[in-house]
């Protein structure tokens, strides 16, 4: 197999379906575990432990919130993908 001529396992995807299938999942997620997590717990009182100086409003530690487990997730995500990639296209063939 020449440098210039490989077999890949599948034809390289498009970077808006790589991009949309890691943080399409991810959006889902971080919504559900939003959901579940201020299910049980209220962002005024959170913020009174962890920053009490700061002046957070229910709707911005929501916000915070969502983003944070949007991050968490995403990276699970990308990790996932970036495991899951076949090694055709970065091992050059034992000589």
């Amino acid at each position: 197999m020449t440098e210039g001529n490989r077999d890949f396992d599948h034809p390289p995807r498009p970077l808006a379906q790589r991009i949309g299938a890691i943080a399409w999942p991810s959006f889902f997620a971080a919504g559900v575990a939003t959901m579940v997590f201020f299910a049980f717990v209220d962002p005024l009182a959170l913020r009174d432990l962890t920053f009490p100086s700061l002046q957070i409003t229910r709707e911005m530690g929501y916000t915070v919130g969502f983003f944070m487990f949007w991050l968490a997730t995403s990276s699970s995500s990308l990790f996932t993908w970036w495991l899951l990639r076949p090694g055709s296209r970065f091992n050059r063939p034992l000589q």
